[in-house]
């Protein structure tokens, strides 16, 4: 691996740490577009609980995974919720990285072989 590739590398490992450990800490909790849209004909009350008319929200279960360490944007058992998406987006881009970097190594050993 030349040098120059592997500075943009960690130049760009470095910025999707940024971004998933720091600045998602500043997300919106506002429902996003498909979210909104799920909810569209239906009416709410204070606490966000579906009380009337008809949407597709009305039709939504628990995620299967919804009690993993990692469920919900967080770690499950730590109090500080900034704490919690920081470890939470930097361990899921760490990961993201070896399993991407993995794949790539297994693919150039094979076409080293070949």
């Amino acid at each position: 691996m030349t040098k120059r590739l592997g500075w943009f590398l960690a130049g760009g490992l470095l910025v999707a740490l940024l971004l998933a450990g720091v600045v998602s800490n500043f997300a919106s909790s506002s429902p996003d577009g498909l979210d909104a849209t799920a909810r569209e004909g239906c009416t709410f009350n204070d606490e966000g609980e579906i009380t009337g008319g008809t949407c597709i929200a009305q039709q939504e279960g628990e995620h299967q995974l919804g009690d993993s360490p990692l469920a919900d944007y967080g770690i499950r058992g730590i109090g500080n919720s900034f704490l919690s998406t920081f470890i939470a987006g930097t361990a899921g881009v760490l990961i993201t990285f070896g399993v991407g970097a993995g794949l790539f190594w297994v693919a150039r050993r094979k076409r080293q072989d070949a």
